[in-house]
Order: C-alpha cells, then sequence, then structure tokens
C-alpha cells in the first residue's frame, strides 16, 4: 500500500484516484476521522481531479507516533505526503483540523499550493482549558465515552435522528481511532496560532462555515475569511461535519470554487 515516510519516519498511509491527468485536489480528514470521511464528494471530484486522499498521523492506517504533534509536524507531514505521490502543486481542500493543516501550508509552501478550501475550522484558540479538558477525559475514559457527545457536536439534531448513514459512518471512524492519535492531533488543535500567519495567505482561498456548527463557530470561518485578501465565504446548513451532512451542496460548492 502506498506510504509516505514524515521527517520523523512517521508512515502516512495516502491513496491516489480520479482523473489521473488532471489538477490534483488534496483532501485533508477532520480530527477523529478518515480520509474516507470524504467518500460522499470523491466520485464527484474524481471526474475533473486527480484526488489525494491521506490519513493524518494518529488516524486510519498511518502511524501513531507518541505525541505531543504540532501543526508544523502536521503541515510538513502533507508535503511528504505530495512529494510521495510526485505532486509538485496542489489544491487543497480541508475540514476542521483539515483546514488548520491547510493555513499552514497556505502561510508556509506557498509555491505548492494552488487554491485552498478551508472548511469548518479554526486559526486560534484563546482559551485552552476545553481541549484539556477533553484531553484529560480521553485519557480517564477512552474515546467510547465521548463518542455520542462529539457526534452531537459534529452533526444537527435532525440529520442524526433522519437515519442517514453519515453520522453511524463518522462515529465508527470516531471509535477506531486510537487514542494516542486523538490526544496528539488535539495538542496541535490546542497550541495552533496561526494569527500572524493566515494573513499571509495568498493563494484564492474559500472559507466554508456550517451555520450551526458548535464545534468550530461560523464567525470563526467569518474571521479568517477576512484575514486573507479575496477569500469567499460559504455558509451551509449544517453542523461541523458539513460534507457529510451536506454532500451535494458541499460538493458543488468546492468544485464551483476550484473549476
Amino acid at each position: 500500500m502506498p506510504i509516505a515516510q514524515a521527517k520523523d519516519g512517521c508512515p502516512i498511509y495516502y491513496e491516489v484516484e480520479g482523473a489521473a491527468h488532471a489538477p490534483v485536489l488534496m483532501l485533508c480528514n477532520s480530527l477523529g476521522t478518515t480520509m474516507n470521511m470524504w467518500d460522499e464528494q470523491a466520485a464527484t471530484w474524481g471526474q475533473h481531479f486527480k484526488l489525494l486522499r491521506y490519513d493524518r498521523r494518529g488516524h486510519g492506517k498511518s502511524g501513531v507516533p507518541k505525541g505531543p504533534y504540532t501543526m508544523d509536524m502536521l503541515g510538513q507531514d502533507a508535503l511528504a505526503v505530495a512529494d510521495a505521490a510526485g505532486v509538485k502543486k496542489f489544491n487543497w481542500c480541508g475540514l476542521s483540523m483539515g483546514g488548520m493543516v491547510g493555513q499552514w501550508l497556505g502561510a508556509n509552501a506557498p509555491d505548492r499550493v494552488e487554491k485552498l478550501v478551508l472548511s469548518n475550522t479554526n486559526y486560534y484558540y484563546a482559551d485552552k482549558q476545553p481541549w484539556n479538558d477533553r484531553i484529560k477525559f480521553v485519557q480517564d475514559k477512552g474515546l467510547n465515552a465521548l463518542a455520542d457527545a462529539m457526534m452531537e457536536r459534529w452533526f444537527t439534531k435532525p440529520f442524526r435522528e433522519s437515519g442517514a448513514a453519515g453520522t453511524e459512518k463518522i462515529k465508527t471512524m470516531f471509535l477506531g481511532t486510537k487514542p494516542e492519535g486523538f490526544i496528539g492531533c488535539s495538542e496541535a488543535v490546542r497550541d495552533m496560532d496561526f494569527r500572524d500567519s493566515t494573513p499571509r495567505i495568498t493563494a484564492p482561498t474559500m472559507v466554508i462555515v456550517g451555520a450551526k456548527d458548535p464545534a468550530t463557530l461560523p464567525e470563526w470561518g467569518a474571521e479568517i475569511q477576512k484575514m486573507i485578501k479575496g477569500a469567499k465565504l460559504v455558509s451551509l446548513e449544517a453542523a461541523h461535519i458539513s460534507n457529510v451532512e451536506q454532500p451535494k451542496a458541499y460538493t458543488e460548492a468546492v468544485l464551483n470554487f476550484l473549476r
């Protein structure tokens, strides 16, 4: 299976699919999920782009080295994946943590990025206590005890009660995540500070927010949009994992921006 080697030797699993000679679209998942969170989008986007998906360290089929992890480390991981796949320049679509890594790339590797989609994300947490509390909770009780609460944050009640398969699919990914990987990535999110670097982004950027997102508030996305010159803002009727809750609207919004 295709493996990229991170700078510290961590194996990062990736897959390439879609239109072989088309522009590249790199996808980056949220905390506690795998590359398969993009399954609803892959078929359509793959008709227009060469898709490069990967499991972030600590998740899926990638390695789970001891944390803490940092955003610099996660950004370098993404570049290692692109290098392993022979990709020099790429479009980027990242949700939640994926949007954070996208901000790092836009500011620190501008020569590699064509266009950026930053979805349901944030750039800085002034109050770190909620992250410390969540890390302690997982250390003491494991991810199983956190799963239901996270699904309530990630999806609106009507969607959870609709019987759609998305909630259970994401919950299964969450429960399959190694606690060490979840904690390491949570530490990277907690310590992230892009207040100075995100305004340096020059790549054409679209910010997607969920109008009902309690995890990364829509106003945080609006702040990112204001920080990046010329950035566009799109709001979807969804909570945090907006590409799963509103797959058609999400797929079309990204496609319309990138084409």
